[in-house]
């Protein structure tokens, strides 16, 4: 009797714990696709918020560029201040003489010069400096350090270097050198460093044009240029 009713027992029990199992199941499965759904969304967010900042970023160079372009000048390939030349001095003049200019002008440069640099980058990059002077004068440039054969004005060979130390004399650059169309440098036609701005590199070049050189230093004429301008500031 006590045989058959724990044998009774034990079959109950062995249909009753596969039950619970199957009941409990489900909820796991449940549970583990709720799981599965809440970490797929903060990865959906965490995509957008990596993208906003960038886009940001991109208008923000956007203004930035739209800043810099925005000014009264339009800038411009510095290359395009200077004429190609062969550097025959002599054919330089007699082409300048052809076009109608003023005179030659000679940019005594270096590499790794950073006040060349920062006339290239800020001034001679202009297009109202490059127009300006394109139509007045003939330029080009000459390496102070370069060993590059040239013809000077004399119709005699010499290098570069040669040119501008035992010829002008050129120790430090840039030097702005305006030459006459009779091949001689023209008095006080000199500029030695970097204009403070575009406004006092065009107020040279308007001082070789209106031939003020010959009565005049720039540096007086820029004095008075400069009375001038607050003079009429006053009054207006």
């Amino acid at each position: 009797m006590l045989r058959k009713i724990l044998l009774t027992m034990l079959v109950s029990l062995s249909i009753s714990i596969p039950t619970v199992l199957a009941e409990e199941k489900p909820a796991d499965a449940d549970a583990a696709a709720a799981s599965a759904s809440s970490a797929d969304k903060p990865a959906a967010n965490k995509s957008t918020e990596v993208a906003a900042p960038d886009k940001a970023e991109e208008n923000k160079t956007e203004t930035t560029t739209d800043t810099a372009d925005s000014g009264k000048v339009e800038v411009r390939d510095v290359s395009q201040f200077f004429d190609d030349s062969f550097g025959n001095m002599q054919d330089e003049i007699a082409t300048a003489k052809e076009d109608g200019k003023e005179a030659l002008l000679i940019m005594f440069e270096m590499d790794e010069c950073p006040f060349c640099h920062r006339m290239k980058t800020t001034v001679l990059n202009r297009s109202d400096i490059q127009d300006y002077f394109k139509d007045h004068f003939r330029i080009i440039s000459v390496d102070i350090e370069g060993d590059l054969e040239m013809t000077d004005f004399k119709g005699e060979s010499i290098s570069q270097k040669d040119f501008a130390l035992k010829e002008f004399r050129v120790r430090a650059t840039p030097v702005f050198q305006f030459i006459g169309l009779d091949g001689t440098p023209i008095k006080n036609g000199r500029l030695t460093g970097a204009t403070k701005d575009a406004g006092e590199f065009m107020l040279f070049g308007q001082y070789i044009v209106g031939k003020k050189y010959e009565e005049t230093p720039f540096s007086k004429f820029k004095r008075e240029q400069g009375a001038a301008l607050k003079a009429d500031d006053a009054k207006s």
